[in-house]
């Protein structure tokens, strides 16, 4: 059984993959030549819903981005309470935070030694207050993975811009946010770089900053452009692309914060024949804004439209980070709160009933490609489809199609380039008897997929 799964979730696994009963006959070998995932990053896929926490001194100041000249004394949650942020994550489903420990402006959410432009500056919990602290113990105690954003760009230091010694300030900082709080899942950087308060331009060591997070926390992914463990999806909206490869050639991305079109390929589709692992993130905000804006109250995505989102990111072969801002309070908001609940009863709603039973299952390599065929007891109506890769040995599935069978007759329900570890369809509703996924392409040899419907509302 591969390390790190849990008994219920093999299960799951052997049913989809029409293996149950037999489920420790399935290899494990990974497809020759082909990258495949570290532990830690299947940890990280399979956890599917990652909640972000925007939240400093813009929250306070009412701005997207800061300046980095703010004073501290703004940043004064009345009602602060990290346990509310967690308990409606895991509440919602979701199974990991990530905190923006530092954003732009420079302002640390801890007591750095790095800086006074931080917490302890300010009026929070008497100048004695740590919001990193206060998060990493809220997540431990709903059982939540960690993770922490630490902005490269920082508009408040003197010496940023002076590319030697603010790199080992910003090393300096990582050292305390990943040495201080235990284990740290998620590691997030971005490639914001602009001008520092000396006119100068950054030159990040991006080589040193990764290999200094590996040394310190080797268990965690990190994030970038640039990966090198996880990709940003290439936009802001919530959409992984139709085709969306894990596996991406490094040498087009090799840094944060790079442009143009090969680029934006590479982080939307991926590279079926890249040489790195890199699985993609797909970021969006629950509000149009990243942080808190009394005026986005009555802005926030829908119900309909966060599972919409869900099948656009998860559903695609991807994660989805959804970004849910506190106010200057210190509190997720109701209207925030009551969305994010309401999108767990309609995913709950959509996939923990009417799943549809197999009888028979067919394996088997025919003319047009390998074929999975599933019989079901009865006609039953289906309306989401859902077909996966065993992503332990790595990821092949470049064309499929899924079909619906009554009689004698087949009808095409849905089809489509990559599957990778979860490709879902919403169809229209149709009553069919048997079902057919097809791998009509592939950049290898082919493991026995998972296909399963269910009847959704």
């Amino acid at each position: 059984m591969t390390e790190g799964i849990s008994r219920r979730e093999a299960l799951r696994l052997a049913i989809a993959t029409g293996l149950a009963g037999r489920f420790a006959d399935l290899s494990r070998v990974p497809v020759q030549g082909r990258p495949v995932p570290s532990l830690s990053q299947l940890a990280w896929q399979r956890d599917e819903l990652a909640m972000f926490i925007h939240f400093g001194v813009n929250t306070f100041s009412n701005r997207e981005w800061g300046e980095g000249k703010e004073d501290p004394a703004i940043f004064n949650p009345t009602r602060l309470d990290a346990a509310q942020w967690a308990r409606t994550a895991r509440d919602a489903g979701f199974k990991a935070m990530i905190l923006t420990a530092k954003h732009h402006d420079g302002f640390c959410l801890w007591p750095t030694k790095t800086t006074r432009h931080s917490v302890a500056s300010s009026p929070f919990r008497g100048g004695n207050g740590d919001v990193v602290r206060e998060f990493v113990d809220a997540c431990r105690h709903e059982n939540l993975r960690v993770g922490l954003y630490c902005s490269p760009w920082d508009r408040n230091s003197p010496v940023y811009g002076d590319s030697p010694r603010y790199n080992d300030t910003f090393c300096d900082q990582l050292t305390e946010l990943l040495t201080q709080y235990g284990p740290v899942h998620e590691v997030w950087f971005d490639g914001a770089n602009g001008e520092g308060p000396n006119g100068r331009k950054q030159e990040y060591d991006w080589p040193r900053f990764w290999a200094h997070v590996r040394k310190l926390q080797p268990d965690a992914v990190m994030f970038s452009d640039a990966g090198p463990d996880v990709r940003w999806i290439g936009n802001e909206r919530g959409v992984a692309g139709d085709t969306n490869w894990s596996t991406v050639d490094p040498s087009v991305v090799p840094v944060p914060g790079m442009s143009g079109d090969a680029v934006m390929r590479m982080l939307q589709d991926g590279d079926p024949s890249g040489s790195a692992w890199r699985p993609g993130e797909t970021d969006v905000s629950i509000r149009p804004g990243w942080f808190y804006h009394p005026a986005e109250d009555t802005r926030v995505k829908s119900v309909e439209q966060l599972v919409e989102l869900y099948f656009t990111s998860v559903g695609r072969n991807s994660k989805l980070l959804l970004n849910v801002p506190p106010t200057p309070e210190g509190l997720l908001h109701d209207v925030d709160v009551s969305r994010l609940i309401g999108m767990r009863r309609q995913l709950d709603a959509l996939f923990s009933v009417n799943q549809a039973e197999i009888v028979r299952r067919n394996w088997r390599q025919a003319p047009n490609g390998s074929v999975l065929e599933l019989t079901l007891p009865e006609p039953r109506p289906v309306s989401i489809l859902e077909a996966r890769e065993d992503i332990t040995r790595g990821q092949v599935v470049s064309q499929y199609i899924i079909e619906g069978g009554n009689g004698e007759s087949w009808t095409t329900l849905a089809r489509g380039t990559t599957i990778g570890y979860r490709r879902l369809h919403r169809v229209s509703p149709v009553t069919v008897s048997r079902l057919r996924l097809t791998i009509e392409d592939a950049v290898g040899p082919v493991a026995l997929p998972g296909l399963l419907a269910w009847r959704g509302n």
